[in-house]
């Protein structure tokens, strides 16, 4: 029997009961497995990570997470609508995304690991979208958390891509829980798909060697239950089974 291809998951690093640990919660998790891969935390720690690890994994997810990018690292000054960080978070994934793009290994961002991803490849966030004018209010909505996972707007989808690839419906409808945002694209990224205010969604690597596909919204919450967040999940282990395999 095959083993299950080994994803490294990039944790986040906070207090828990006055020590620091490193945490990934079980959503993204269980998503992965439910899909036949088998998911290893990846700790984060301020010295950063031997990136040869990556070697012995078939693929990498960067998850979202409560912090943000901190604004240096796309050359911005700090608003005060953005005070959540995580510096650990960003020295090893910062160091793990373009090793991984040069390794070839499939690679899914998701929120915060989007954004990663986008200033990684020198692109710039928008720290408050909602203050921006002509965008929409993409945070959660207040009230029950029960809702914040909800479809909250439509996605359009660009013909010809990764994602087009996964689901042949050219709109979906997606969750939205985020404050930040692509401002500028990094480059040699592809738009993907685009929120109806234009704000972009989704997008790819250009010539990457493998499946590399990052998203805005939370494929991981229940995606069994929307059919583009399930066609991701499975688009993206058919690519680290085809890893296993190389």
């Amino acid at each position: 029997m095959q083993r299950r291809p080994l994803v490294g998951v990039i944790a986040c690093r906070r207090q828990v009961e006055g020590h620091p640990a490193h945490i990934v919660t079980d959503k993204y998790l269980r998503a992965l497995y439910d899909v036949g891969l088998a998911p290893v935390v990846l700790p984060v720690w301020e010295d950063g990570v031997d990136t040869s690890l990556l070697e012995r994994l078939e693929g990498l997810m960067l998850t979202g997470s409560y912090t943000n990018v901190e604004p240096y690292r796309y050359g911005a000054e700090r608003i005060p609508e953005n005070a959540r960080d995580d510096r650990d978070r960003d020295t090893v994934a910062f160091e793990l995304i373009p090793a991984a793009v040069e390794l070839g290994l499939p690679l899914l961002g998701i929120c915060r690991g989007f954004q990663e991803i986008n200033v990684a490849m020198g692109g710039t966030l928008y720290q408050a979208v909602q203050k921006v004018p002509g965008m929409l209010d993409h945070r959660e909505p207040e009230g029950d958390s029960a809702n914040y996972y909800m479809p909250a707007h439509d996605l359009t989808i660009e013909p010809g891509g990764v994602l087009a690839g996964l689901f042949d419906q050219p709109t979906a409808r997606v969750n939205s829980l985020h404050q930040q945002g692509v401002e500028r694209l990094g480059k040699g990224l592809r738009v993907e798909g685009r929120a109806p205010d234009g704000l972009v969604e989704a997008f790819s690597i250009e010539n990457a060697k493998a499946f590399t596909l990052a998203v805005q919204w939370h494929p991981e919450w229940r995606p069994h239950e929307n059919p583009i967040n399930e066609a991701l999940f499975r688009g993206f282990a058919e690519a680290c089974e085809r890893a296993i395999r190389a």
